[in-house]
């Protein structure tokens, strides 16, 4: 696995991550062996950009990562996310960025990991009743501090970005970024690149519908998120699937799977831009990671465009509720 630098930051991390978050939570049952079994798996391959948050099975996730990450903490760029409150129900509270809650919400992502610093810590959502300048302030005392090595925000607008720079470097911007979610690339994608800030896309295979494997809810778990998830709904749901129709006969022409012209797609958008598609399964974290190797040339990229244009996609990537936290 080669490896890429978030931006202008420095920090080095795999071509390709992995995101956690289904390895607790929102994507029906899982086994803790199994997932730490894909940990493991992912540090032998090669795949070791880590992704967690506090609020993933409140508190479960990085438990879970921790104690894949025991003895081999030097191997793993380690990201974790604060900031969306749940309540002891599990259910969501709202958003924090008070600086003491910061502080809080670090010291406590540190003990359930077991490690004493966190590579990269990212606010998962930009609290509307706190300035950036204060959240990101106290961030940085945590990194002066050694407690945190670099941060990031997620989901934030290009103005938030810019007031957030001029307190502290932010090293990334995790946002949602895939062939059916290209809404950064109007404002958010040109800012962070102004700034010398890498972008960490997660959902780069649309909560894995661009995998060609979902064709109705009935595929999945009756606790999975996705049926609650407006492209994955009705009439959406038939109208998208057109689009895994048209990825599928592209992927073949390049001897590649859906899930891999996907993530080639995102890879060649530029050297900034970080993928970390989440799996439970080492099958599947191989596939992804062997995307890395598909090259695709200024004329696939064209008929990727033309084929899968954004217009193509049918419903909002979230519920209404969720959708009020996200900055364009």
């Amino acid at each position: 696995m080669n490896k890429r630098n978030l931006g202008k930051s420095g920090l080095e991390v795999s071509t390709i991550g992995l995101g956690c978050m289904g390895m607790s939570e929102f994507y029906g049952p899982s086994e803790d062996a199994v997932s730490i079994e894909t940990l493991h798996h992912a540090l032998d391959i090669g795949v070791t950009f880590w992704d967690t948050a506090d609020m993933y099975g409140s508190g479960h996730n990085e438990r879970l990562v921790g104690q894949a990450l025991a003895g081999r903490r030097d191997e793993v760029v380690l990201a974790t996310k604060f900031g969306i409150l749940r309540g002891e129900d599990a259910a969501f509270r709202g958003v924090s960025g008070r600086p003491d809650y910061v502080k809080t919400a670090c010291d406590a992502s540190l003990s359930r990991l077991g490690v004493d610093h966190i590579d990269l810590y990212y606010q998962h959502r930009v609290d509307p009743e706190v300035p950036i300048e204060e959240t990101v302030g106290a961030m940085a005392e945590l990194v002066r501090a050694g407690k945190v090595r670099f941060l990031g925000l997620s989901e934030a607008g290009p103005a938030t970005l810019r007031r957030a720079t001029a307190v502290h470097p932010i090293a990334a911007l995790q946002s949602e970024y895939s062939l059916w979610t290209r809404d950064v690339e109007d404002d958010i994608l040109p800012a962070c690149r102004a700034l010398g800030i890498g972008l960490v896309a997660y959902s780069p295979l649309g909560r894995g519908f661009l995998s060609g494997r979902i064709e109705t809810v009935d595929n999945l778990a009756p606790n999975d998120f996705r049926r609650n998830n407006p492209r994955f709904q009705g009439d959406n749901l038939d109208h998208n699937l057109v689009i895994v129709e048209r990825l599928r006969a592209l992927a073949a022409e390049k001897g590649a799977t859906p899930a891999q012209l996907a993530l080639a797609w995102l890879l060649a958008q530029g050297s900034d831009v970080v993928p970390i598609p989440g799996t439970r399964s080492q099958q599947r974290l191989e596939e992804n990671a062997a995307a890395s190797r598909v090259l695709l040339s200024a004329q696939d990229l064209e008929r990727i465009d033309e084929a899968l244009p954004s217009s193509l996609v049918a419903g909002e990537r979230y519920p209404e509720a969720s959708m009020a936290l996200i900055q364009h």
